[in-house]
């Protein structure tokens, strides 16, 4: 079905963990009785930012409080028994070590900062969406993003009932790599490559410009992490020629 101009999170109850090792990396059985680590936890860096990591699914699953993007990320060994969760572009976000410590990296600190528990959330993830949000879901992608380029950027998606709500998010997270575009010193150069968005349901997640048209393909099997994220999509502009 053609659409042309969310994310939606549920909200069953999570218990907050006790310590922050044991949100990352469980607790040891005690008296005889097992412990398993509470999968969904929300952090304070020591810069303000408030996020919520979510490991109920394959991909680990990151959304600070404020943006709606949510982040998929991938876990990798690190020394000393560290935790590395990475980004679609390999970029780290998360460390996190044996003794409970974790360091969130970001745009404004990149040499990283320390992150606290302050208790529990709820798993991250997609609501069924209808036609008619999925259509408005998509005109406020087009406006935001046309808002930040100063000129009409239509927003148009080929979707089926079962990637609707992933089609929804992806087009809102596309809108945040436009935005994410004017901030750079060369987004001028990026914003005239740019025509129209095509949001369009595939086997794999990916993003592609081509004359002036930025292709979003979705994976729905994959969930949340079936769509390249805002970074990438800039990426992929910043690439393009």
């Amino acid at each position: 079905m053609l659409f042309t101009a969310g994310l939606g999170i549920a909200n069953p109850a999570a218990a907050g963990p006790e310590s922050l090792r044991d949100s990352l990396f469980g607790r040891r059985p005690s008296e005889g009785r097992p412990l398993t680590a509470p999968p969904v936890a929300r952090y304070v860096s020591e810069g303000g930012d408030v996020f919520v990591l979510d490991r109920t699914q394959s991909r680990p699953l990151l959304k600070f409080d404020n943006d709606p993007e949510v982040w998929a990320l991938r876990s990798q060994p690190a020394p000393r028994g560290d935790v590395i969760y990475k980004n679609d572009l390999g970029e780290p976000v998360l460390r996190a070590t044996r003794l409970g410590g974790v360091t969130l990296f970001t745009d404004q600190r990149p040499g990283g900062s320390a992150a606290a528990l302050s208790g529990g959330g709820v798993p991250l993830r997609l609501s069924p969406l209808g036609p008619q949000a999925l259509l408005e879901r998509l005109a406020q992608a087009s406006a935001r993003a046309s808002r930040a380029a100063r000129r009409l950027i239509p927003f148009d998606a080929d979707a089926s009932p079962a990637s609707s709500a992933l089609i929804a998010d992806a087009a809102t997270v596309t809108s945040e790599a436009v935005v994410r575009m004017t901030r750079r010193n060369d987004g001028g150069n990026l914003l005239a490559r740019l025509r129209q968005v095509r949001l369009v349901e595939g086997r794999k997640s990916s993003a592609q410009l081509n004359q002036g048209t930025l292709q979003i393909t979705v994976a729905p099997s994959e969930g949340l992490a079936g769509r390249p994220s805002s970074e990438r999509i800039v990426a992929v502009a910043a690439a393009a020629r």
